[in-house]
């Protein structure tokens, strides 16, 4: 078997990309010895949805190579040809780990896409914390409605239970607000954070606020305008930026556009087809039968397509321009699979016209390059739409090797989607191990049963609980060293547990900290702050996968990171193989559920 070298990368990052840029060289080199019998190599290039192209490859100090520019954006898939004297020839694919195999495999992924805008540097080499408004801080609440319920119990469960109708209303509110957060600005500070990402903060009837009412007020109940452009001034004099939640996929139905209960002064789509909103929906049947979010009936789907519509939203004058214009940071965007190209683009558009800098981050699950939504590929990362996306496959994969020691299944994902985002994307990749749509991290990791109830779920405790931390501890190692910038779901520092929605949503423990994980929170901040360019640039590189032992460098040519995870049960013995792989380390043993960050 021929031994054989394969590196793709761009002159630009002297580094191995699987993104290039349209009408600009890239170049790729391979390998191969023993090739007495080799005549030619093709570089075999195939558009998505088009005919393959073959590229007689050229030599160059014992590598074969193709030097060239792809003239036109979109997916790209291709393999290598060698042909043979005599007329025999053999194929060259990917691995799954994306190192080349002869004869049987896959095309390696390249995307390309145009550079409109330059990259954000909103997120890059920092840290994101994350704040439900109504479960942070609250400071002199104001309590403004009737048609809700005022919660005095800081450390209770969030109510669960359906009503009457079978509904779980999500109106019982803690009394978080927009002041609290101000009044711990310090405290964020000290943990290293650069970023507070918002949920919805606009005026909407649960206590989430993804059921937006008025996309032009923020939510009486978190606080006034002036007080969020205080908190914008107040973090930027910390060198914090905010991040705001958009929700346009749909809206709710008590809404100032839908208006079904009359709660508007204004004509709402429910209530006629007269109402300026009332092209915004797709009504089966005038007015009750409504196209709605996951079927949901207070979360109207909106069209996004419909010009008065993204007018609102993307305008001169709407409601992106319109909080961007307040100094905000960015945008993270809901749901951004069912967002239309064509409105992300729109919205993009509006961000960079009012802040060059600003970014917009969306939600997607999956590897964004490769994504389909019903039935159409997405553009997510084509140049026009999204600066980065939030890393669910890390954090699945990061929970799945602590949890069963697959180190090979982390590795892969981490070299697939180095290989597959551009690199400045990858850079503000949001990398979290719990949201407010997951169970939290530390009672993910834990190896109790999960209850079968939700009364039983509401009240659980786990029962493994220094295990459990020991665990978070190693996830947020990785969190914070592998490519992108890590998120802090608000209250997993301070060590609360929580099953699924609304029981991950509990109210911050405030005097009830788990004051030792803070600390390891903090240290693991400073080391992000002492070595931002290594973490936001570096290049990564595994050294080892495998046995629930995983070892890597973030390198640049100013310093390198080592990162050396054992997830074992028991203590890790490193013998004299990997040992060969560790340089400048005297390690000679790791303790279960532990890491060792090592510079040099």
């Amino acid at each position: 078997m021929r031994e054989l070298f394969y590196k793709p990368y761009s002159p630009e990052y002297k580094s191995p990309v699987g993104a290039v840029t349209v009408n600009e060289n890239f170049i790729i080199k391979i390998r191969i010895t023993e090739r007495d019998d080799i005549e030619s190599v093709y570089f075999v290039l195939k558009k998505e949805n088009e005919a393959k192209m073959y590229y007689r490859m050229y030599t160059e100090n014992d590598c074969y190579c193709v030097d060239m520019p792809i003239t036109s954006v979109g997916l790209y898939f291709y393999h290598f040809e060698v042909r043979q004297y005599g007329g025999g020839y053999f194929n060259i694919f990917a691995s799954p780990d994306l190192t080349p195999v002869y004869h049987y495999g896959e095309d390696w992924l390249m995307l390309a896409r145009e550079r409109v805008y330059e990259p954000s540097d909103t997120l890059k080499g920092g840290l994101i914390y994350q704040i439900m408004v109504d479960r942070f801080c609250a400071v002199e609440p104001k309590r403004t409605r009737n048609d809700v319920e005022y919660r005095d119990d800081w450390y209770g469960v969030p109510h669960y239970k359906p009503d009457k109708k079978g509904i779980v209303r999500n109106n019982d509110f803690f009394g978080g607000n927009l002041s609290g957060i101000i009044s711990k600005l310090d405290y964020l500070k000290s943990l290293g954070v650069t970023c507070i990402y918002l949920n919805p903060i606009f005026k909407a009837n649960s206590n989430h606020k993804y059921d937006t009412g008025d996309y032009s007020t923020v939510d009486p109940d978190f606080g006034t305008e002036e007080d969020l452009k205080n908190l914008i001034k107040k973090a930027k004099g910390r060198g914090m930026k905010i991040m705001l939640d958009g929700v346009f996929s749909h809206t709710g139905d008590d809404s100032l556009y839908f208006n079904k209960y009359g709660s508007y002064p204004t004509l709402g789509a429910y209530q006629s087809k007269d109402s300026p909103y009332y092209k915004w929906y797709t009504f089966k049947k005038h007015p009750s039968d409504y196209e709605c979010w996951w079927g949901i009936n207070i979360l109207p789907n909106v069209v996004e397509t419909e010009e008065s519509y993204n007018d609102y939203i993307n305008g001169e004058n709407g409601i992106i321009a319109k909080y961007t214009k307040m100094g905000i940071g960015g945008w993270r965007l809901d749901v951004a699979d069912e967002l239309p190209d064509v409105f992300l683009q729109n919205l993009t558009k509006r961000v960079k016209t009012v802040n060059p800098k600003a970014i917009v981050l969306g939600e997607v699950w999956e590897d964004a390059v490769t994504k389909v939504a019903y039935s159409v590929r997405r553009k997510y990362f084509w140049g026009r739409e999204l600066d980065s996306v939030t890393n669910y496959p890390f954090k699945a994969d990061i929970l799945g090797f602590i949890q069963s020691g697959d180190a090979q299944r982390l590795n892969r994902t981490v070299i697939t989607l180095v290989d597959h985002y551009p690199k400045e994307y990858t850079a503000s990749l949001m990398n979290m191990v719990g949201t407010h749509d997951t169970v939290r991290a530390l009672t993910s990791l834990s190896t109790d049963k999960v209850p079968s109830s939700r009364d039983e779920r509401a009240e659980k405790k786990i029962t493994d609980r220094d295990q459990a931390v020991k665990k978070l501890k190693l996830a947020a190692v990785l969190q914070y060293t592998l490519p992108g910038v890590p998120l802090i779901f608000y209250g997993d520092e301070a060590g609360l547990e929580g099953y699924e929605d609304p029981f991950n949503r509990r109210c911050y423990p405030w005097g009830k900290e788990d004051k030792d994980l803070i600390g390891f929170f903090r240290t693991l901040g400073k080391v992000r702050q002492d070595n931002i360019s290594i973490l936001a640039d570096g290049i990564y590189e595994p050294l080892l996968a495998e046995n629930g032992l995983y070892i890597y460098e973030r390198k640049t040519e100013n310093g390198t990171l080592q990162v050396i995870a054992n997830a074992q049960k028991t203590e890790y013995v490193l013998d004299k193989t990997v040992h060969d792989e560790i340089t400048n380390s005297n390690v000679n043993t790791l303790s279960p559920y532990s890491a060792i960050i090592i510079k040099y």
